[in-house]
């Protein structure tokens, strides 16, 4: 198992979830989970395979259910591909208040996918979520770390531009 573990985690995430780890008391493993899945999933580009959460689970020498209700519980991990970028569009009743329905209308129609969906090329990929916690700028989304409030139609425009 650990050859195995050692093949699916390359040396620098290995590194890396050892530094987190050492923040937490010895006992308390399972508080550096979040931060392994997120190293692997952007080392494994976005996304996360059942392979490679066993191989969290097995390096920090945790019940593999235990990693698995992280990531599968936070939206934040992507359990399939997904796109270069993926626009994360808040859902909830501030941002369904203040027309995000629209928006997502109008999101899809100018990516030509659905809710869920990639671009055919890999460029974006477009999901809904249920709260961003940007509740007094809303409607938000959230490409990669940022931020986006207060959304608009011409706003949607000028982001889906800058995009590469």
């Amino acid at each position: 198992m650990a050859e195995i573990t050692a093949y699916l985690l390359s040396e620098n995430v290995r590194s890396q979830i050892d530094q987190w780890v050492l923040r937490y008391p010895r006992n308390q493993k399972r508080s550096g989970i979040i931060q392994a899945l997120t190293l692997v999933q952007a080392e494994n580009g976005g996304f996360l395979t059942e392979s490679l959460i066993n191989a969290v689970a097995d390096y920090l020498m945790l019940p593999r259910i235990a990693v698995y209700e992280i990531a599968t519980f936070y939206s934040m991990f992507n359990l399939n591909p997904v796109g270069r970028h993926v626009i994360d569009v808040c859902t909830n009743i501030s941002c369904m208040l203040a027309g995000v329905e629209d928006l997502m209308s109008h999101l899809e129609n100018k990516l030509g996918i659905k809710v869920g969906d990639t671009t055919s090329d890999g460029r974006i990929t477009l999901r809904a979520v249920e709260c961003l916690a940007a509740c007094t700028t809303a409607p938000v989304c959230i490409v990669g770390n940022r931020y986006h409030e207060q959304l608009t139609k011409e706003k949607i425009d000028e982001l889906l531009e800058k995009l590469e």
